[in-house]
């Protein structure tokens, strides 16, 4: 509800605030009668923070939203709600605006730069291929008394994490290693580094590397144990991950709710969905609880083996047992239905209880609707996440903009794609567009 207020009294601001007041400056136009509305206390980080997400898609909306509910209302920012800023300028590569807000967090004792802070700002420059940035930014650390083991694993965290493990490796154990004065040869590096080859999918080098942790001596945990058999399950071979499973057992490692998800999938991508079923019941006895995750995957095995019928009924069950479903739940069905109102209806049951769709749900949707020739859905979905306060992605234009050329409504195509190139994003090349950009310039001369 509070978010819904806001985004609504900032976009009325909006309106009423020329441009060139808002942006980097911190000082948006205020309206009198928007002010002093609420009094302070009604603005909470939780809901400045989800705002800030809605916004994610749209940098500059964002911050002008960041600037201005600190000026409406007298808001503090947190150092959360300065991290959840910082992330979606990193999102968009503006870095020196990501660093203008690190400098106004060390102004304030309530929004002191945190490791999720640098965390954010590793994740974002290595997104970007810009990992000599990411390793000055750990240089600085010394400014915020944050160089330490925490912020050197989540700069190698974030350098696996986006297929940057070859240069992890060679900052861990090259010849030009960091003085840190901290041991890196440890079993959580090598569990990092382990991951960071599985992103890449170089399943050999992945081997190699398990191999060479016994080598040398390395100690495998249940981190290490949980990651190979995702390997050895995204890899094609699921039988292996379930004798990796059997090993863990004999070594009496305690899974946790990650490694039995793990164990659930490859058992029933092997064995068949019952064989997962048992395990998800074997968890349970031994005390592990189940989280969506766990439900989401037998879901998922259940509507990939046909079972909608089952799948629905753990849908169903989920609430009960104090397990709310998330996006991802809703996508396992749709992965697998192919008429359109049982699509739109699970949708709307989906809006309804309260789960909001991520922006790949949307696209999903639309992308589905698009390949069987349906426009009225696409358009319902569109409005439906227009409504609930989601900036489209490029992803989400393109989707739009094809189910548009394919009914042939170019003149409305070729308004969702100015508006992408308004908003900064890149549409894709279109001869049906082009062709119909040339023939108004034609008319106009």
């Amino acid at each position: 509800m509070l978010l819904s207020i806001y985004l609504r009294r900032f976009n009325r601001l909006r309106i009423v605030s020329p441009p060139s007041v808002r942006l980097l400056s911190g000082k948006p136009a205020s309206d009198e009668k928007l002010q002093c509305q609420v009094d302070e206390s009604s603005y909470d980080q939780k809901t400045v923070c989800e705002a800030i997400t809605c916004y994610s898609n749209d940098w500059q909306k964002a911050l002008e939203f960041f600037n201005w509910v600190e000026k409406e209302s007298g808001f503090k920012h947190t150092t959360e709600t300065f991290n959840r800023m910082i992330d979606v300028l990193g999102k968009y590569f503006e870095f020196d605006a990501s660093w203008a807000l690190v400098n106004r967090m060390k102004e304030n004792p309530g929004s002191i730069p945190n490791h999720i802070t640098f965390r954010i700002i590793f994740k974002r420059y290595v997104t970007a291929h810009l990992v000599q940035e990411a390793l000055d930014a750990y240089d600085r650390l010394d400014d915020f008394n944050l160089r330490d083991e925490v912020s050197f694993c989540n700069l190698v965290d974030a350098l696996c994490e986006h297929k940057h493990v070859v240069e992890a490796e060679e900052l861990c154990f090259g010849k030009n290693v960091i003085g840190n004065g901290f041991s890196v040869s440890n079993t959580k590096i090598h569990n990092l580094i382990l991951r960071g080859w599985s992103k890449l999918g170089w399943w050999g080098k992945c081997k190699e590397y398990w191999e060479k942790m016994d080598n040398e001596g390395v100690v495998k945990d249940l981190f290490s144990y949980s990651i190979y058999m995702d390997i050895m399950c995204k890899s094609g071979k699921p039988w292996k991950a379930v004798n990796l499973y059997k090993e863990m057992k004999r070594k009496r490692i305690k899974l946790d709710v990650v490694a039995y998800n793990t164990v659930i999938r490859a058992i029933g991508a092997s064995q068949g969905v019952d064989f997962g079923v048992r395990v998800f019941r074997e968890m349970k006895e031994r005390g592990c609880e189940p989280n969506v995750a766990t439900h989401n995957t037998i879901i998922k095995l259940l509507c990939e083996e046909g079972r909608v019928k089952d799948a629905y009924g753990m849908l169903n069950e989920m609430p009960k047992k104090g397990c709310q479903p998330d996006s991802i739940t809703y996508m396992c069905f749709f992965a697998r239905m192919e008429k359109p109102s049982e699509i739109l209806s699970l949708f709307g049951r989906m809006i309804r209880s309260g789960v909001r769709p991520r922006m790949d749900t949307y696209v999903m949707l639309m992308r589905k609707f698009e390949r069987w020739g349906f426009l009225q859905p696409v358009l319902h979905v569109w409005k439906t996440m227009k409504e609930s306060g989601d900036t489209p992605d490029s992803a989400a234009y393109n989707a739009m903009i094809d189910a548009l050329i394919q009914k042939g409504m170019l003149e409305m195509a070729k308004e969702y794609e100015d508006e992408m190139v308004e908003r900064g994003l890149s549409p894709r090349r279109r001869p049906e567009l082009v062709e119909t950009s040339l023939e108004e310039k034609l008319v106009c001369r």
